[in-house]
C-alpha cells in the first residue's frame, strides 16, 4: 500500500498532517484539541467531555438535525470522544466527500452555539452515561484504579466527571472554556485516505479563515505527583470480582516504551500470554484477564486486569505477582521474543489497513512528538528490543512494592 506523509502549519497555528492512500475509496478526517479531563479544575470536572456533547446541539450553521444527518446522507459517519489529555471530532466517508466532512467537523469546533434549551437536557444525558458506567464494573473498576494511582490529582479523575459539577455548568462557562482552550495553535486536523495534502489545505484555509485565536500549545500540564501504593476495596451488586493490580508506567517521551510495549505483549497481550496461559488456560481462574499500559505526555500507568470469582481474589493476585517476579528474575527466552515482536508488528500493520486508525495514528503522533513516526520506523524500534531490554522494564516498573491492588466485589 503506497501513502505519502506531509505536514502544514497554517498562519493561525493549526498544524495539518495527511496521509495519502491512493488504493482506497475512503477518507478519515480528525480534529484534534489538545485539552482533556486533566485540565479542568475541581468546578470544570467533566467539561471537555460535556463539551463533546454540546457541539453537537447546534452551531451558527446547523441545527441538530441537520449535524446528525450531514453525514449519514453520504454514507458517513460522524462522532466524538474525550481523553485525559485530549478531545477528537472525527468523520469517515467516501473520498468524494471530503469537503462535505472537513466542513461539518469543524463547524462542531469553531461554531458550538451551545443552546440554552439544550444545556439541561444534555446534563439528564450525561449523568445517565455516568449510571451506565457504574453499572458496568470491568470499567468502573478503571476509575477506582486511577483513584488510587493519582489521588486528588486531575488525573485521578473519571473523564466523565461528577453528576455535581456537571450540573452546575452554565452556558457561560462552556463558552469561556472553549475560548481558552479551543485555540488555533492547540489544533491538529489529520486525513488519511484518498486525498491530496494541497487540497486539504486549501479547503481547511478557507473553511477556519481567521475564527481561531491563535493561542498556542505549551503543554504545560502540572505533573501528578507520586503516591503510596494503597489497596482499595468496593462492593457492587454483581457476579464477580473485578481486579486491577498496577502502578506508574512511563511517558510516550521515555526511551524504554518500544520494550514496555513488548514486554506487555509478553506478559498479557492475547491468548498465548503468560497471563492467559498461567491464570486462564492452567488454572480456569477466568474468562478474561490482560495487562495494559498507558502512556501520557509525563506520566502513564501498567497493570493487570482481571475478573474472578470472589473467592479466587487472593490467589489470583499471588498468581499475577509470581508472573511478574518470573520476568523480573529470569530473562524471557528468544522464541517468546521473536514471538512478541512478531505479534506486535503484526497487530501496527493490520491496524493500517484501517483509514480511521491511520488518522488517528498521526493525528495523536503530532498532539505528542511534533513529528511523523513511519511505518519503517516503527517496526525498526520494535526489531531493536532485547532480552535484556526487556528485564531491565520488568526490574523497573514490575516490583510488586510499587503496586496497588483494586477489589470491586459482588455485595
Amino acid at each position: 500500500m503506497s501513502f505519502q506523509f506531509q505536514k502544514t502549519t497554517l498562519p493561525g497555528g493549526i498544524r495539518l498532517v495527511t496521509e495519502e492512500i491512493p488504493s482506497v475509496r475512503s477518507v478519515s478526517v480528525g480534529v484534534w484539541v489538545h485539552v482533556g479531563s486533566r485540565d479542568e479544575s475541581p468546578t470544570e470536572a467533566g467539561m471537555c467531555h460535556f463539551i463533546e456533547h454540546m457541539v453537537f446541539k447546534g452551531t451558527s450553521n446547523r441545527r441538530m438535525h441537520h449535524i446528525a444527518q450531514r453525514m449519514e446522507n453520504v454514507g458517513g459517519y460522524l462522532n466524538a470522544f474525550t481523553s485525559k489529555e485530549y478531545t477528537c471530532f472525527y468523520a469517515r466517508c467516501l473520498d468524494e466527500h471530503l469537503p462535505r466532512a472537513l466542513d461539518t467537523v469543524l463547524d462542531l469546533v469553531i461554531n458550538p452555539v451551545f443552546p440554552e434549551r439544550e444545556l439541561e437536557r444534555e446534563k439528564d444525558v450525561v449523568v445517565e452515561e455516568m449510571k451506565m458506567y457504574e453499572d458496568t464494573p470491568d470499567e468502573y473498576v478503571f476509575d477506582l484504579f486511577d483513584q488510587a494511582l493519582y489521588g486528588e490529582h486531575s488525573m485521578g479523575r473519571p473523564v466523565i466527571g461528577n453528576e455535581d459539577a456537571v450540573r452546575s455548568f452554565s452556558r457561560q462557562d462552556l463558552v469561556e472554556f472553549l475560548g481558552k482552550h479551543y485555540t488555533a495553535g492547540r489544533i491538529v486536523i489529520s486525513v488519511a485516505g484518498n486525498v491530496r495534502h494541497s487540497r486539504v489545505v486549501k479547503l481547511v484555509e478557507k473553511l477556519v479563515g481567521s475564527s481561531l485565536s491563535r493561542g498556542n500549545d505549551s503543554g504545560d500540564r502540572n505533573a501528578p505527583p507520586e503516591q503510596q501504593p494503597v489497596s482499595v476495596q468496593a462492593v457492587k451488586p454483581m457476579q464477580q470480582a473485578h481486579l486491577i493490580l498496577g502502578g506508574r508506567g512511563l511517558h510516550v517521551h521515555d526511551k524504554e516504551r518500544v520494550a514496555l510495549s513488548v514486554l506487555n505483549t509478553i506478559l498479557g497481550g492475547g491468548m498465548s500470554s503468560r497471563l492467559n496461559q498461567n491464570i486462564r488456560e492452567k488454572y480456569g481462574y477466568c474468562y478474561n484477564i490482560y495487562s495494559f499500559i498507558n502512556l501520557h505526555s509525563d506520566t502513564g500507568d501498567i497493570g493487570v486486569y482481571m475478573g474472578t470469582d470472589a473467592s479466587k481474589a487472593d490467589r489470583s493476585f499471588k498468581l499475577i505477582r509470581r508472573e511478574f517476579d518470573r520476568l523480573i528474575d529470569r530473562p524471557i527466552t528468544r522464541n517468546e521474543l521473536e514471538r512478541a515482536k512478531s505479534q506486535a508488528k503484526g497487530a501496527l500493520m493490520l491496524g493500517l489497513e484501517n483509514m480511521s486508525s491511520r488518522m488517528m495514528r498521526i493525528g495523536r503522533q503530532e498532539l505528542y512528538y511534533g513529528r511523523y513516526y513511519s511505518l519503517d520506523e516503527i517496526l525498526d524500534l520494535v526489531e531493536t528490543a532485547t532480552i535484556e531490554d526487556i528485564q531491565r522494564v520488568a526490574h523497573r516498573l514490575l516490583d510488586e512494592s510499587r503496586f496497588s491492588d483494586i477489589r470491586l466485589l459482588p455485595n
